[in-house]
């Protein structure tokens, strides 16, 4: 295959079971611990062991409550329910690793950016550097009217409320405070000059902020920008802002799909198609052997919960499988939930049609993504399999069980990944842009958010 290192990521949420439904049953899986410090430190040494360019974290503001109209089963069988806040696990992880990056979620759509932009900026300087922000606009009604609205936002509007949300970050992160404002000057007793502090007098639709961002600049100054819409609002902005893009595809077909797309939509806003690293959600499951990961395949599948998995189906989608039979296959119904996972089950491959039945057994391990069972190779060659097939970059892993399924992964399929190339041996930057680009800290220049709009240009 051709020379290019592949991309790892862990995915996880702070919550029981993630992308697994019924999963946390396994008396092997310990994801019911997501409460305890001790989970998130020996994760993150684990990962960084691996080599793992970052752990991914998962967020909702909001139950999964279309199935059945109803959030009992998502409570009931504990499908991303309860959930606690992804950022406040980040400073455990990062204090006993040295590399690792952290790509948190966080909506647009339910916190005013004045105040988002200094939690990132707070993340950046304790991690030194290694945040990465996922940018979603949150597709759960339930999220919506309990902070207060009366009804979800649209799905176009959610997207160009995000494209001003990230204007008002930009402008905060990046040009407000020049490179050389702190001083930190004991002998004058100044700390930092007033005059390289600037207001960013943002007048928007949406937002006002007149003022200037309240923390120094960071390391990065900008997190790291992740992405996770592919519906075509949503590649419109991934394809303008986004440094690393993540899509949830069930075959390869629907990944090439959404990878050409995504590509073409890059150059068209003036980037090249290769400033986009694309990452797929994938769960593998290995053995040492063939017949082993089977065993292990078939053990998983005795813990799925098909309701919750349905549960999980609704909230993505905004469809209610309790009206469909099991025979029946899933039409496509355009409302203001995640627009690419209707598509990838209906539009994108004209030769699949799901049923309802095969729908809950597939989300029951990995949820929207790709799962494979194998022996190490067989694993590896699955990836090369897609990397050269679908033309991603790499992989968000999901687990089946954790660590559980992190750590086969890590002990048994890194080695093979590392031999072949494929994944890299040792870390090379210091902060996770420049571990991912090689191209230092910084966003690049030809990126929209360095744009000089305030009459300087930082450093």
């Amino acid at each position: 295959m051709a020379d290019k290192r592949i991309y790892l990521n862990a995915f996880d949420m702070n919550c029981a079971g993630h992308q697994s439904p019924g999963l946390w049953t396994h008396p092997e899986d310990q994801s019911h611990k997501y409460k305890d410090s001790d989970y998130w430190i020996e994760l993150a040494q684990l990962l960084e062991r691996g080599n793992f360019d970052a752990v991914f974290l998962a967020d909702v503001l909001g139950t999964y409550d279309v199935y059945q109209g109803s959030r009992d089963a998502a409570v009931r069988q504990g499908a991303q329910s309860p959930v606690n806040d992804p950022l406040l696990v980040v400073p455990l992880m990062s204090a006993v690793t040295s590399h690792l990056g952290f790509g948190v979620t966080a909506s647009v759509s339910h916190e005013h950016p004045y105040t988002f932009a200094r939690r990132m900026s707070t993340l950046d300087h304790l991690t030194k550097g290694r945040v990465g922000w996922n940018i979603v606009t949150s597709y759960l009604k339930s999220a919506a009217v309990n902070m207060g609205l009366e009804d979800q936002v649209g799905h176009d509007e959610r997207y160009d409320i995000a494209a001003e949300y990230l204007d008002v970050c930009f402008k905060l992160w990046e040009e407000s405070w020049e490179e050389d404002a702190v001083l930190l000057d004991k002998e004058r007793g100044i700390y930092s000059d007033p005059a390289k502090v600037h207001d960013i007098n943002h007048a928007g639709k949406y937002f006002k902020v007149p003022g200037a961002h309240l923390s120094e600049p960071s390391p990065q100054r900008t997190p790291v920008i992740y992405q996770a819409g592919a519906s075509q609002k949503g590649r419109a902005f991934a394809a303008k802002n986004a440094e690393c893009v993540f899509i949830g595809a069930p075959t390869i077909h629907a990944a090439k799909q959404s990878v050409l797309k995504l590509r073409e939509e890059a150059e068209q806003a003036g980037r090249k198609p290769e400033d986009v690293k694309i990452l797929t959600m994938f769960t593998p499951i290995v053995g040492r052997t063939e017949q082993e990961a089977y065993q292990k395949l078939e053990d998983y599948k005795q813990h799925i919960s098909h309701e919750g998995a349905l549960a999980l189906f609704g909230g993505w989608t905004g469809i209610d499988l309790s009206e469909y039979g099991p025979e029946d296959s899933l039409r496509y119904v355009e409302n203001d939930a995640i627009q690419s996972a209707v598509e990838n089950f209906t539009k994108i491959d004209p030769d699949k049609q799901w049923t309802v039945k095969e729908i809950k057994e597939f989300i029951g391990i990995g949820g929207l993504g790709a799962y494979t069972a194998g022996s190490p190779e067989q694993v590896a060659d699955t990836m090369e399999q897609w990397v050269e097939e679908a033309g991603i970059d790499g992989f968000n892993i999901a687990y089946a069980i954790t660590p559980g399924t992190f750590k086969d992964f890590i002990d048994l399929v890194v080695p093979i990944l590392q031999e072949r190339g494929l994944v890299r041996k040792e870390y090379r930057g210091d902060s996770l842009r420049d571990n991912l680009f090689g191209n230092g800290a910084r966003l690049p220049e030809n990126h929209p958010g360095r744009q000089d709009r305030l009459g300087y240009q930082p450093v």
